[in-house]
């Protein structure tokens, strides 16, 4: 079943023979498995999606945190390619009914990738996360955030004690923002910090840290692991994610024991990261005494060159903005209407009274954010529309990552 190029990714695929009469031999699909990851680290996929559907096997990759149809490879080959990827993964090939998790390392490339599958109607679905490499993590001087976010931020990284959360949906950033984070503790602190961390996985190596792999299938979690590490004598804490009641407990004793924790949490905003705390029982004292800050972002994808002005209403989707750009597509761009990403933030810190009294009050998190908002904080509806002003990117790319529920705009 060969694949019409559409686009570079496609034309890529066509080019080495990954979707065409040629692949459709069981004997070449070691080497098109491996064709198939190059091909998709080199146009920067954060993800491979490998879906089964009744006569072939489709493949997506997520690229700008969108996804794109890419290939469909022929019915014959759907089982050959998952078990391929199966056995590189060190995983059961013989389970086809049970979801099943394993890595692939690339010791060449000092990455891995993570490979997870799961049963559906028409065979087993495998998903591919696809990590940076160790040298291709970035400084959090390069992460396009704005001068007075990152002043924030940075003043928070050399306090002795207190916890920095970063918050976001998935793929919005947040490990490489953590991995920043830890870079410029250790480059940057007058004197030599000790530095631990709590992952799953590890992305990347972060020399100056003493990096663990949580592995929660032989019990030891995030908890059990944070309860010993506290033992270790760090100094500052990357605990990869908050999944839990006792991890968030334990990770706010810490901060009020005088240690530094940098975290992530699945939130859509800061003040929904603040509320959701107070709901896994945190204490108000706890929040208002060990929170330095609260970090939400989401990746908007930015405008290509060949994007048009629009002055049609329907444009706005309900963005109070001045003036509209939208996409269009070119060669340059694959198509898409948009060339790279950049950070839509708000940070929310608890130095101001009225956000200390509505925490302490257990207010909700429209609350906590109208406070925020009354005390200064620029909230990510406002940055984004800024963008959209500015020509950076397209409401419709605004609504895509922030949705359609109300916001606050003052």
């Amino acid at each position: 079943m060969p694949v019409t190029p559409q686009n570079s990714f496609q034309q890529d695929l066509a080019d080495r023979q990954l979707a065409g009469g040629a692949s459709a031999d069981p004997e070449r699909v070691p080497e098109l498995v491996d064709q198939i990851l190059q091909s998709a680290q080199r146009h920067n996929a954060t993800d491979i999606h490998l879906v089964p559907r009744e006569s072939a096997l489709e493949m997506n990759w997520r690229i700008n945190g969108v996804l794109h149809l890419v290939a469909e490879f022929p019915q014959a080959l759907k089982a050959n390619i998952i078990s391929r990827l199966k056995v590189l993964a060190e995983l059961l090939t013989y389970h086809t009914d049970v979801p099943q998790e394993g890595r692939i390392q690339n010791r060449e490339a000092g990455s891995e990738v993570r490979v997870s599958t799961f049963p559906s109607m028409f065979g087993e679905k495998a998903v591919i996360r696809l990590f940076v490499g160790s040298g291709d993590y970035r400084t959090l001087s390069s992460l396009d955030y704005p001068a007075e976010t990152l002043d924030q931020l940075t003043q928070n990284l050399f306090e002795t004690s207190g916890v920095i959360m970063l918050t976001g949906s998935s793929g919005s950033g947040k490990t490489t923002t953590a991995y920043a984070c830890l870079r410029a503790i250790a480059e940057d602190s007058p004197i030599r910090r000790a530095i631990s961390s709590l992952e799953d996985p590890i992305e990347a190596v972060i020399p100056a840290a003493s990096q663990s792999q949580i592995r929660p299938a032989r019990g030891f979690d995030y908890s059990v692991a944070l309860k010993s590490l506290l033992r270790q004598d760090p100094e500052v804490i990357l605990v990869g994610e908050i999944r839990d009641q006792e991890t968030a407990q334990l990770v706010f004793q810490a901060a009020l024991t005088g240690h530094l924790v940098i975290t992530t949490f699945h939130a859509g905003s800061a003040a929904e990261a603040v509320s959701r705390l107070l709901d896994m029982g945190i204490e108000p004292y706890q929040l208002t005494s060990g929170l330095l800050c609260v970090l939400n972002q989401q990746l908007a994808r930015k405008l290509c060159d060949c994007s048009q002005t629009s002055s049609e209403e329907q444009e706005r989707l309900g963005l109070s903005v001045e003036k509209v750009r939208v996409a269009v597509g070119c060669e340059s761009c694959d198509g898409t209407g948009y060339a790279g990403r950049f950070p839509i933030l708000e940070m929310l810190t608890l130095n101001r009274t009225k956000v200390r009294q509505a925490i302490l009050e257990h207010r909700d998190s429209n609350e906590i954010e109208a406070a925020a908002l009354e005390s200064g904080m620029n909230s990510r509806w406002q940055m984004a529309t800024a963008a959209v002003n500015a020509g950076k990117t397209s409401p419709a790319e605004v609504r895509r990552i922030l949705g359609f529920r109300e916001h606050f705009e003052s």
